[in-house]
């Protein structure tokens, strides 16, 4: 028989992989759901980053299809916007131009510890 796993906090552990996301890279709610292991759960992410510390980038998360979704959860409706152009990332429209360049896939770069 095997052993409980312990009680995860999914909201602890979204901020937990966001941190990871490198400077100059994004991610979408979608991603950091899937590799959580709650696939269909993108918006419970975005509840998890809305509450998030100025740690946590949370800027670096937008939606499947590059568009900054999040953006109205900033104290200033640019201010996603400003942080993702000075890391490089260039934005259009409120959406990622080349998305595909700028995109960091957690299952791909992350390995998950579910202990």
């Amino acid at each position: 028989m095997s052993e409980p796993r312990p009680e995860r906090d999914f909201y602890a552990d979204v901020l937990e992989t966001v941190r990871e996301i490198p400077r100059g890279r994004v991610t979408s709610y979608g991603a950091v759901a899937k590799y959580l292991g709650a696939a269909r759960s993108s918006r419970m992410v975005g509840w998890a980053l809305n509450g998030a510390s100025e740690q946590v980038p949370a800027h670096r998360v937008v939606n499947r299809q590059g568009e900054l979704t999040g953006r109205s959860a900033f104290s200033t409706p640019d201010l996603m916007e400003e942080r993702l152009e000075s890391e490089g990332v260039r934005v259009k429209n409120h959406r990622i131009v080349d998305f595909a360049r700028y995109f960091w896939d957690p299952c791909v770069e992350m390995e998950i510890d579910l202990s």
